[in-house]
């Protein structure tokens, strides 16, 4: 059988554009992401694979693949909301891509004294709703925290875990420049996020990267690997499929 030179040129010009699409996508509607780490625990578990909108706060360098240098700034820009859980490029190496919730805006002040929170100089209501639950914490199990209930000055609210044994306790003020922000884990105590300065930091805008919508798909490989169809009860975690990300 003689095949036409054209079936392979047709072929080929229909993963090209297929290419494409998925591509712009990615680029300009929805990029999926995996959570590698305990950092934002209870609400963002290891396993989950989640959406992020990145037409949220519009587009830098840092929406396509690689972060190709083809404009500077921001275009369709808009500015986040405290309490965002964003994705963003880390300012350390504008390539490694971090998850957390956004906490201070630009000429904010942060603080932490004796443990808690302080925004402007005001402190962060927090409303303890649990004790003595167990978490990761990197790659320790069964971490004893304390939940709490955090609510921000525009009403966010959300879930934040302490450790009983040891917490973060008191920090410097920072003050957050110009076109920056300040964000945090929600694992308070096993989180590298803005409070490190030197691996993490102040984040500029044009490092959003987007905005973290719902999970779609969630599994937990210490268990068992996927593959193992007869182990899915265990690994798959069936409720968390298309939660939301508040």
């Amino acid at each position: 059988m003689k095949l036409n030179k054209n079936f392979f040129i047709d072929n080929l010009k229909t993963l090209f554009y297929a290419l494409i699409i998925a591509i712009l996508i990615r680029s300009i509607l929805l990029q999926p992401f995996y959570i590698p780490s305990s950092s934002m625990e209870p609400n963002l578990l290891i396993g989950d694979r989640l959406f992020v909108t990145k037409y949220s706060y519009g587009y830098s360098k840092h929406s396509f693949p690689f972060s190709p240098p083809i404009f500077n700034g921001r275009i369709f820009s808009s500015n986040p909301e405290r309490g965002d859980v964003v994705v963003f490029k880390t300012p350390v190496d504008n390539r490694t891509d971090y998850i957390k919730r956004l906490i201070g805006l630009p000429g904010d002040s942060i603080q932490f004294i004796d443990g808690h929170l302080y925004l402007n100089n005001n402190e962060i209501l927090k409303t303890k709703t649990s004790l003595k639950e167990k978490i990761y914490c990197g790659g320790k199990k069964n971490v004893e925290v304390n939940t709490f209930e955090e609510k921000l000055p525009n009403g966010k609210i959300y879930t934040t875990v302490y450790r009983t044994d040891f917490t973060f306790k008191n920090s410097d003020k920072f003050i957050i420049p110009k076109n920056h922000y300040f964000f945090l884990g929600d694992n308070r105590d096993c989180s590298k996020d803005s409070r490190y300065l030197t691996s993490v930091g102040y984040v500029h805008k044009d490092n959003l990267v987007g905005k973290a919508q719902f999970i779609f798909f969630s599994s937990d490989y210490r268990i068992a690997s996927i593959i193992k169809f007869w182990k899915w009860d265990e690994t798959i975690r069936f409720k968390r499929f298309f939660k939301r990300i508040k």
